[in-house]
């Protein structure tokens, strides 16, 4: 049978995908479930006391800030935390707030305080809310000395003095609104470096009343920032460096100088001279792989990318290595062209073939899983009722969130009332909650933290979760988890929940009960939106179906970064004026406003610092995704039924009912080909990939090479299949069991081993032929796969690579309802 093409095929270079260098299953927060932290190693701790000559005048004397993770970088989420800070009002009308920090990426060095950022170097001011601009009217007698040269005096009794801080990019253009002591109509906020969409400031970071407080922020590279130019190569005579970046830390208190609140800049020097500066390196972009090697194509699972992107530098660049290219796509599609065709790529899947014809060699190579990430700052309701305490809370971030299967249900089936378009016909959806923070069922499940009870948030992105388009073994392990749960499946079948809630009838698996007259198949490899519900055409303007109003994601990688910068995806408002006349997107939410809800998987949650939920597994334990509960549930995993090779963690089984450590969203990831297919050099590539991912890549670490974070190291048993399977498919042996899949799945005549039988910790090095010898890392793993050096970082959200048709593919899946052409693979 020849299987369906894929929605979407979101191209993922390995070569060019840079390594998290951050913490295993970074969040933000505190020490709440589902936040965590960067490794010791990683951390940078600074003070006012340390870098603030006048610190005893500061805002906060007492400041004390930590980053995650300042060496290494990439394009990627760190988090910022910090403690002696002050209980923080969150901004109003035209005032800031009170008590807070703001945050900003600056690229030069002071020439005037050397070890020091200049500020005008800094992306900040593009958001243009109070006390966080570039520029501002002031009054004469509150302009600092370190301020002069970018003010104008006041010229008359209505047009007062003005400061404005230029802003410098690093290839020398200077955006400025005082040029030869004149004000001009240069915009310094808004320019052709930075605008509201693309600027990574955080205006406002808040802190708790014991003054202590953490926010994540998105470090950019010159792929994201071209004004600020982080990670180009820099030349210094023969050495050519990464160009190093700050982040900066601005404490501001409770006003200006001069005024009675904070309405001025931040750059400004009453405020700038206390800030706290980090100074940032960077993994270089461009680094390219030997030109001239062999390119081999690799296929399949998204979640083993950042993996994959981490072996690839070590691979490609030592003598004789292959270059990997790696395409995401439906892993069915990909095992079926592996099993069958001559020049496949080597599929990389979580779930067999399956069938009669499953000839494959399944070499385990990565623990990972998916994720549920969510970013959600507290909006306490001003009804009488609620405690003083939390209404103190207000803009900081939960760092603590649980979800059953259920939940998840609903999530996944429009069930809530926001997730449907604002004035479409919502009466089959009856007295639903609104959405997920106001469901009864999700505050009795989060009973043991009494704040989620006295949020008053609303938004559709909360109410349903940012899905990725397309088809995959994610969304397949997703459906089973939730199917595996009574009281989930019960829900799905028309059972209303102990509240009343009941499934939309358009997502049900009971017939009767679904419109359509079909039930909705699960488990299934996609994520339906199955409500056929539009809003109507109001006051000229298009009609809203549920994918314009929820639209789908490329990938798992943009959810999480969508995560990290709080955009829920919301639709804007129609915009009559546009060219064509189209809806606008709703900006993102800054730190204090965000309310996102998104499927991720580990290793990009891990690699943006999202917060990740505790889901209940199937012993009871609500549990996040960690290095041990990857392990837990890798060890509580079975045999597939006809197929030995391959494992799986089973919701369903007896062994997961008692395996209460472990994550339930766990996934292996196997390298598969049919050893009869294909060259034997391209045989001899694929099995010296395996050897690398299975034994040096396990070592966990952010170098090249590593294992990054978001994934657990493979079980030693996992690793002798993938040795031997390596050796089966570079010798072109076949299976010595029945080709019905009903054998032992041992191995027959093995061959040579490469040389990749040994431990990951003794560094082993490939011996194949048509493979590397003595590899070593060079670098990031950024840059083209042959010829000349194309710069290029890890997929960030609308940058990621995608076919054409991914939006079309997108609005089909909306009437997707009906049965996908089924592969022949176990569920």
């Amino acid at each position: 049978m020849r299987p369906r093409g894929t929605i979407a095929r979101a191209l993922v270079f390995g070569a060019l995908v840079g390594i998290a260098a951050t913490a295993v299953f970074a969040g933000v927060g505190g020490a709440g479930a589902g936040s965590a932290r960067a490794a010791d190693s990683t951390a940078v701790t600074a003070t006012a006391a340390q870098q603030d000559k006048d610190a005893k005048d500061a805002p906060f004397p007492d400041l004390a800030v930590t980053v995650s993770q300042t060496t290494d970088l990439i394009s990627q989420g760190v988090t910022v935390s910090w403690t002696g800070g002050k209980l923080s009002t969150p901004p109003s009308g035209g005032n800031g707030g009170e008590n807070f920090l703001q945050l900003a990426q600056c690229w030069g060095e002071d020439p005037d305080n050397p070890g020091h950022p200049d500020r005008t170097t800094c992306q900040y001011g593009a958001f243009n809310t109070a006390g966080a601009t570039r520029d501002g009217y002031v009054t004469d007698d509150t302009v600092a000395t370190q301020d002069e040269k970018f003010s104008l005096p006041r010229r008359g009794p209505f047009t007062p003095g003005y400061t404005s801080i230029p802003f410098t990019s690093v290839d020398g253009t200077t955006v400025a609104s005082i040029v030869d002591g004149k004000q001009t109509d240069t915009n310094v906020n808004v320019n052709q470096f930075f605008n509201p969409s693309q600027s990574n400031e955080v205006p406002w970071a808040g802190s708790a009343s014991n003054g202590a407080g953490s926010v994540r922020f998105e470090v950019q590279t010159a792929l994201q920032a071209n004004g600020l130019g982080c990670g180009t190569p820099v030349k210094s005579g023969s050495t050519t460096t990464p160009q190093t970046c700050w982040l900066v830390v601005i404490p501001r208190g409770t006003a200006d100088s001069g005024e009675p609140h904070i309405t001025q800049s931040g750059l400004r020097w009453d405020a700038w001279k206390h800030n706290i500066a980090f100074k940032l390196t960077f993994k270089p972009l461009g680094v390219s792989c030997n030109i001239g090697a062999a390119e081999r194509q690799l296929r399949g699972s998204e979640l083993v990318a950042g993996a994959v992107a981490s072996w690839q530098p070590v691979l490609c660049n030592s003598q004789g290595g292959a270059i990997y290219t790696m395409s995401n796509s439906a892993e069915s599609d990909a095992v079926q062209a592996a099993n069958g065709a001559d020049s496949a790529p080597l599929a990389l899947t979580s779930r067999a073939l399956g069938g009669t014809e499953d000839d494959l060699r399944y070499a385990p190579v990565a623990v990972g899983g998916l994720a549920i990430a969510f970013a959600v700052d507290r909006a306490p309701s001003a009804a009488d009722g609620t405690p003083q305490d939390q209404l103190l809370k207000a803009g900081l971030l939960f760092d603590s969130l649980k979800l059953t299967p259920r939940l998840i249900a609903k999530l996944l089936t429009a069930s809530y009332l926001d997730s449907l378009p604002t004035y479409a016909d919502k009466g089959h959806l009856g007295a639903n909650a609104r959405n997920l923070l106001l469901d009864p069922d999700f505050l009795d499940v989060n009973a043991d933290i009494p704040d989620w009870k006295f949020q008053a948030i609303v938004a559709p992105s909360v109410a349903d979760l940012l899905v990725p388009q397309g088809r995959s073994d994610a969304a397949m392990q997703l459906w089973r988890y939730v199917l595996a749960d009574p009281d989930a499946k019960a829900f799905l079948a028309g059972q209303a929940d102990p509240w009343g809630m009941k499934v939309n009838p358009t997502s049900a698996t009971d017939a009767a009960i679904n419109p359509s007259g079909a039930a909705l198949e699960l488990p299934r490899e996609d994520f339906p939106k199955a409500d056929p519900v539009v809003q109507p055409v109001i006051n000229g303007a298009a009609e809203v179906n549920l994918v314009t109003w929820r639209p789908y994601t490329n990938d798992l990688d943009q959810s999480a970064y969508l995560t990290l910068r709080g955009d829920g995806q919301v639709l804007g408002q129609w915009d009559p004026t546009s060219s064509p006349a189209k809806y606008a997107k709703t900006p993102r939410s800054l730190p204090g406003y965000q309310k996102v809800l998104a499927l991720t998987d580990t290793s990009s949650a891990a690699k943006y610092q999202v917060v990740t939920a505790a889901l209940r597994n199937p012993a009871g334990a609500y549990v996040t995704p960690s290095t041990q509960s990857l392990t837990a549930a890798a060890t509580a995993m079975t045999p597939v039924a006809g197929q030995p090779q391959v494992v799986e963690y089973d919701p369903a089984g007896t062994v997961a009912k008692s395996a209460a450590a472990a994550y339930p969203l766990t996934m292996p990831v196997y390298a598969a080909t049919n050893p009869a297919r294909g060259d034997a050099a391209t045989r001899a590539d694929y099995a010296a990939f395996i050897r690398f991912a299975a034994t040096t890549g396990q070592a966990p670490g952010v170098e090249a090479g590593q294992l990054p974070p978001g994934y657990a190291p493979i079980p030693a048993a996992w690793k002798a299949q993938a040795i031997a399977a390596a050796a089966a498919i570079q010798s072109g042996a076949t299976l010595d069991s029945p080709s019905d899949g009903e054998g032992d799945g041992s191995f027959g005549d093995s061959g040579s081993t490469g040389g990749y039988g040994a431990d990951a910790s003794t560094g082993a090095t490939i011996d194949t032929a048509s493979a590397p010898t003595t590899p070593q890392a060079l670098g990031s793993a950024a840059g083209s796969l042959s010829g000349d050096k194309t710069a290029k970082d890890p997929d960030t959200g609308a940058l990621a690579a995608v076919l054409p048709g991914g939006l079309l593919g997108g609005l089909a899946a909306a009437g997707a309802v009906p049965v996908i052409a089924r592969l022949r693979r176990f569920p």
